[in-house]
């Protein structure tokens, strides 16, 4: 029998002092591979949809299920402990670009729905081992804290209050449909999260639920910011107040690229951190060139070397590649999470640390 949720997420702290656990890789590059046309898209319920939706992969949870809910499957075949919802794009500020914002908690329900169907079915032929369904909470394709007009700075296309409304709905359908955890990630914007965080305390307190939330940001090129411009000991003084199960980065980098800002992470994070890059940069065009084995080895290191506590992949990552990566990280002992002295820690741009007197 299919463990229940808390049962689940009883297992959790042990599980994650055992071994680094493995999240699952991308859902877009899986999704390519089915070449789903415009009507593959719209299925029956939207065929007479007023707007074009292909490339809209959230549509999917509604229109092919069993697509998404075989995407999953695949990953948790492959040694994945935890998988992400199809809900990347489920807010109702990102379906606007589709006509589909009023349909935001459906989305993200379905979504939630199918990855749990894809865990209990292999805990109920094998309930040892728990299958976690984290919801993705994506950053929204507006931000908060930049303006989208050059000449313009004071500008902005969104609000705090506005995103906070938007991933209210988000993390209802997501808990609904019943998510174990919740993660913010791919976070260029610290603002954008701190919303997406802020939403997720209210509907949990509302709900009488504690539920495990990770953050995932996006260290966007070698300049070793975010996009809103913060360093990576920055952005963890910005959201540490959270209480985070995990702290990590995914997306832009490959792992290559992306392994001194998990290493800063490690020094400093007092919580468990995570990380799933790219499959490398990508090629001109489009696609991403780093095989499973380069992957693979790269967070061979990392685990190795004490720098983590849970690896997946991020862009261009396939089932093949988790694969590799679960074996490459297996008998690896975790990171301890950092022991650092208590200081008045703040953060702009950059970090600020209080002097101990």
């Amino acid at each position: 029998m299919a463990l229940t949720r808390s049962e689940r997420l009883a297992r959790l702290p042990d599980l994650l002092k055992q071994r680094i656990l493995v999240l699952d890789g991308a859902m877009g590059t899986m999704i390519q591979g089915y070449k789903l046309d415009e009507a593959g898209y719209r299925g029956e319920r939207f065929k007479d949809w007023h707007r074009d939706v292909r490339g809209n992969n959230d549509l999917l949870n509604l229109t092919q299920p069993q697509i998404v809910r075989e995407i999953h499957q695949q990953y948790f075949d492959a040694g994945a402990d935890i998988v992400e919802t199809n809900t990347f794009n489920s807010t109702s500020i990102s379906l606007a670009d589709y006509g589909m914002e009023d349909l935001a908690y459906e989305f993200n329900k379905a979504g939630a729905a199918l990855a749990r169907a894809a865990g209990d079915a292999l805990e109920d032929a094998d309930p040892s081992r728990p299958r976690y369904v984290a919801g993705a909470i994506g950053p929204t394709n507006r931000t908060a804290s930049i303006s989208p007009v050059v000449t313009d700075p004071g500008f902005r296309n969104v609000d705090f209050d506005e995103l906070r409304a938007a991933y209210r709905t988000q993390v209802e359908g997501l808990i609904d449909g019943g998510v174990d955890m919740l993660l913010v990630e791919t976070i260029f914007d610290t603002l954008n999260a701190k919303a997406a965080l802020f939403a997720a305390e209210e509907v949990l307190e509302e709900k009488g639920l504690e539920l495990p939330v990770m953050i995932s940001g996006t260290i966007t090129d070698r300049s070793g910011r975010t996009l809103s411009g913060q360093t990576t000991e920055a952005f963890w003084n910005s959201l540490r107040h959270v209480k985070p199960l995990s702290i990590g980065l995914n997306c832009a980098l490959g792992a290559d690229l992306m392994r001194p800002y998990v290493q800063e992470l490690s020094r400093i994070a007092d919580t468990y951190v995570s990380a799933h890059p790219n499959a490398g940069l990508p090629n001109e065009f489009g696609g991403y060139d780093e095989t499973p084995e380069q992957m693979a080895d790269a967070l061979r290191h990392w685990a190795g070397d004490g720098l983590v506590n849970i690896v997946g992949g991020c862009c261009g990552t396939s089932p093949v590649h988790i694969r590799a990566i679960a074996e490459a990280v297996k008998g690896i002992t975790p990171r301890p999470p950092a022991d650092r002295p208590a200081r008045m820690r703040l953060a702009g741009l950059e970090p600020f640390e209080m002097p101990a007197f």
